[in-house]
């Protein structure tokens, strides 16, 4: 018998509060393992496999498989990869399964099983039906035991397996109830194992824990080829996948849904959606520009800055770093001299983005300023850069590729740092290159050009 730290797979002989590992509490539970997977039990028989020469190995190239929807091709590195196993994980209601099940029925040229340990058969046929989506390869099966799943598996041999949820699978040869550590453990490994040896696509649903986590032990993450996470507010009609890991792909990739009653579509322009429109100028808002991967997005920064009534001064973000704004804030009032240590600061993201790029430091800043100052930010600029310490305007990647978001949605200037003078950018949108925010701030005449 041995306890196992969910959060980061740390074994102990005893049981003990805090994790030596990643710090946490109360995150050390029994673990026992099953008689069948004792070390010196699994090794019945000689393998095949032998050491290679780097050389003698001949890479092979799978085929991608692209399925209707772009936004899922694009957090998948640019399709489904046979043999990789995919885990998708978000908090209950926000859309796992119809996300899944949707994109099932839209791999219409091959076979996909639909494996559901929560839902019926009737359950899965009414959202199917909601969704208009119908394909003739499409197979559902109602099932939790794992020795079943496999078989069937292999009697229909489908090129894409989707499990809802690894948290209801269980397997009869392992100890433990359905979803401990060891089942969730012993399935994944099975799973994969039949993924790898048979080129079969394979997504797993998970749940999350409290702490916004995924269930289970934190070996699920390390086994999975691609980690996906689903955010958004389920009162809200846009949802966001984002790519937590990905073995075939780039990482912090983003797509962008809008919930609607026939299920999630893409969102083919998600700059504009971010952008909300006003009838008339209000201060407090500024634009700005980041990068989710390897798309560009420009955000809506709104700011809310009042005087203090009762005790510490509140720092409130929503969809950003509290911490970060906290150093910006910091800044703002050393380095240009504005009186901020006995206001209340209130930040939003709008559209439900969280974001934590660098590259916004210069619209959360004006944002401030324009609901200090009470004055309006002309909503054809844009802000794109990062703060130092010392109030300087650093650089950010990958410019001109937001430059050229903003050139489309209709911005007239850029605002960026002066590290950027060098660069041969082709744009008709004016670029005015800034030092420091203090140069940008007090100048008057720069108030003029900002505030109209």
């Amino acid at each position: 018998m041995t306890f196992v730290c969910t959060n980061c797979g740390l074994e102990y002989a005893k049981w003990q509060g805090k994790c030596d590992g990643c710090k946490e509490w109360n995150k050390v539970t029994q673990f026992t393992a099953s008689p069948n997977t004792k070390r010196g039990i699994m090794v019945t028989q000689p393998s095949t496999n032998h050491p290679k020469r780097l050389e003698e190995i001949q890479p092979t190239t799978s085929q991608r498989l692209l399925s209707e929807d772009p936004e899922f091709n694009r957090v998948l590195g640019g399709g489904i990869i046979p043999g990789s196993l995919v885990l998708l994980g978000g908090e209950p209601g926000i859309g796992k399964s119809t996300l899944l099940l949707q994109i099932a029925l839209q791999l219409k040229a091959i076979k996909v099983l639909y494996v559901s340990g929560e839902e019926t058969e009737n359950q899965i046929k009414i959202r199917a039906s909601r969704l208009e989506l119908s394909s003739p390869n499409c197979f559902l099966l109602q099932e939790s035991a794992l020795f079943e799943i496999l078989k069937h598996a292999n009697d229909l041999e489908p090129t894409v397996l989707v499990i809802d949820s690894i948290q209801t699978v269980y397997d009869e040869a392992e100890e433990g109830s359905v979803g401990s550590i060891n089942q969730i453990k012993a399935c994944t490994t099975r799973l994969l194992q039949y993924a790898k040896s048979k080129e079969v696509a394979l997504f797993l649903i998970g749940h999350i824990n409290k702490d916004g986590g995924l269930a289970g032990p934190k070996l699920l993450e390390h086994m999975v080829d691609t980690v996906l996470q689903f955010e958004g507010d389920k009162s809200c009609l846009y949802r966001m996948v984002r790519t937590i890991k990905n073995r075939f792909g780039p990482t912090s990739e983003l797509g962008i849904y809008e919930m609607k009653a026939t299920g999630l579509h893409g969102v083919k322009n998600p700059s504009s959606m971010l952008l909300s429109q006003q009838d008339y100028p209000l201060s407090g808002i500024a634009i700005g520009a980041c990068l989710e991967g390897t798309r560009p997005l420009i955000l809506e920064i709104q700011s809310l800055v009042t005087a203090t009534r009762y005790g510490n001064p509140q720092r409130n973000a929503t969809g950003y770093d509290p911490k970060r704004l906290n150093m910006l804030l910091a800044v703002l009032e050393k380095r240009t001299g504005l009186r901020l240590h006995d206001r209340d600061v209130f930040l939003n993201i709008t559209g439900g983005l969280r974001a934590d790029d660098t590259a916004l430091d210069l619209a959360i800043c004006m944002a401030v300023v324009s609901s200090l100052k009470d004055r309006v930010v002309s909503s054809s600029k844009c802000f794109i850069a990062e703060v130092g310490l010392g109030g300087e305007l650093r650089g950010v990647q990958r410019l001109e590729h937001r430059i050229a978001e903003a050139e489309k949605l209709g911005f007239k200037e850029a605002f960026v740092a002066t590290q950027h003078q060098q660069l041969s950018i082709s744009s008709n949108i004016g670029i005015n290159f800034i030092k420091n925010l203090k140069d940008l701030i007090s100048s008057i005449c720069m108030l003029f050009l900002i505030f109209l």
